[in-house]
């Protein structure tokens, strides 16, 4: 990403991390927002706040894994009955999303988002050989937001210190039901630069939100 935190990369005329966050803070079921950054971008954080006048939203150092920040981010939060895990480099976030997350978790204690996977989907041998193709009716592609009854997630990062790649996983580890519930394609992550072009693209058309 040339250097620069991706999360700050402009979309639209602002930065990354503004599209979800605004999509949060305007969004009445949820009273905090902790945003957990690197140190060295915390203070453009702050002056981002300022700039769009948010009011939920504070920030957290972050860690140097994704357990790890999420981590941060709880301790930092006063108690609450719920909480939300978002991507900040999934922009495209909806009001639409958070409510349904929010409807689907409270089966279970835990739901995520998800679409189904739309390519054919083949396991690959050490040496590039294909070993299996898999049913991909029965496959899906996981994204955020992720919600959580607050003790469950307080409980799960706890009870597994192993490196997982989403909280989903330390649900999954500790025993915990996982509801997904439909996610978006439009939902999408940000993590090249490949990425970053297409959502430049569909910020210009979706014109800042939803």
């Amino acid at each position: 990403m040339g250097g620069q935190d991706k999360i700050f990369q402009e979309l639209h005329g602002q930065p990354m991390l503004a599209w979800c966050v605004d999509t949060l803070e305007q969004c009445s079921i949820v009273t905090e927002i902790v945003v957990a950054l690197s140190a060295g971008a915390l203070l453009l954080g702050e002056e981002l706040a300022r700039t769009k006048g948010w009011r939920k939203t504070t920030f957290c150092t972050g860690g140097s894994r994704r357990q790890d920040s999420v981590g941060n981010a709880l301790r930092a939060m006063s108690p609450v009955d719920w909480v939300i895990v978002h991507d900040g480099d999934r922009p495209f976030l909806t009001g639409s999303l958070v409510e349904a997350g929010l409807r689907a978790a409270r089966r279970t204690g835990v739901a995520v988002a998800a679409v189904p996977v739309k390519d054919t989907v083949k396991v690959a041998g050490a040496s590039g050989e294909v070993v299996q193709t898999l049913d991909r009716s029965t496959l899906r592609l996981v994204q955020t937001p992720q919600v959580f009854r607050a003790d469950i997630l307080r409980a799960v990062h706890e009870a597994v210190s192993d490196t997982v790649t989403d909280d989903a996983m330390l649900a999954e580890q500790s025993g915990c039901t996982v509801q997904l519930y439909e996610g978006a394609y439009s939902n999408l992550k940000v993590t090249t630069p490949d990425d970053l072009l297409a959502a430049r693209a569909f910020a210009a058309a979706w014109g800042g939100g939803e």
